[in-house]
């Protein structure tokens, strides 16, 4: 039986709701306030503790991490589906972003180390010669996230869920490595690699099944020695 995938999202319509929300009053603030503002507000405290937080934090949005979390699911858990629907939705939000990472570049904010303290500061180019893009490590969480809030079926884990890719998604501000519109739209590319991701995987046999009725309503079974000929 072939999931509802318009029935599943409705289902889940906190989440999304909330995203969706969320996402508008983050556009909205760039156009009013405009990205330095923004960025600048962002980094007005940053403690010793914080820092070393969000440094290991954000690398649960890095490519390893999801990789990782993937053959976690399908080789410890036995979770093959699961995993698999993990690691769609990894290849689909990077295909994103290397599609879209070229059209929207930025002036990206750097990050400097000292010993034993973390200092973050606006500069119009990396040292290292870095240009600003989508976050792909935010990408990455909301579509991970995002197959998670469609295969658990406790609904109170919806909030949860988005608060932590909400938090992975600031810690890339808070490192400043991006500005507010390369999370929103790193979000809301994900979130779309989710979904497709999971209506791919879990509708991939009934699709296929699908496909063999129409071939076999188009052509009668042939007698030995013929060919198939059209109805």
């Amino acid at each position: 039986m072939a999931i509802d995938i318009r029935a599943l999202l409705k289902s889940r319509k906190l989440y999304f709701g909330i995203l969706s929300i969320l996402l508008l009053m983050g556009f909205f603030s760039v156009l009013i306030f405009g990205n330095s503002v923004l960025f600048n507000s962002t980094n007005a405290y940053h403690p010793f503790w914080l820092n070393v937080f969000f440094i290991n934090y954000t690398f649960m949005g890095d490519g390893i991490f999801a990789l990782c979390l993937a053959a976690v699911f399908i080789f410890y858990f036995k979770r093959r589906k699961e995993g698999i629907a993990l690691l769609v939705a990894f290849i689909f939000s990077e295909a994103l972003i290397e599609l879209t990472k070229n059209c929207l570049n930025y002036s990206n904010p750097g990050l400097y180390f000292e010993p034993g303290q973390t200092f973050l500061t606006t500069v119009d180019t990396h040292p290292s010669g870095y240009q600003g893009f989508i976050s792909g490590h935010t990408a990455i969480a909301f579509a991970l996230v995002t197959v998670f809030v469609l295969l658990l079926k406790n609904k109170a884990w919806q909030l949860p869920l988005l608060a932590a890719a909400g938090l992975l998604a600031y810690s890339r501000m808070y490192l400043a490595q991006h500005v507010l519109p390369d999370i929103l739209i790193a979000a809301l590319l994900g979130s779309l690699a989710g979904v497709l991701a999971f209506h791919v995987v879990y509708n991939r046999s009934y699709s296929f099944i699908a496909f063999r009725k129409i071939f076999k309503a188009r052509y009668k079974d042939p007698l030995p020695g013929t060919t198939i000929q059209p109805v």
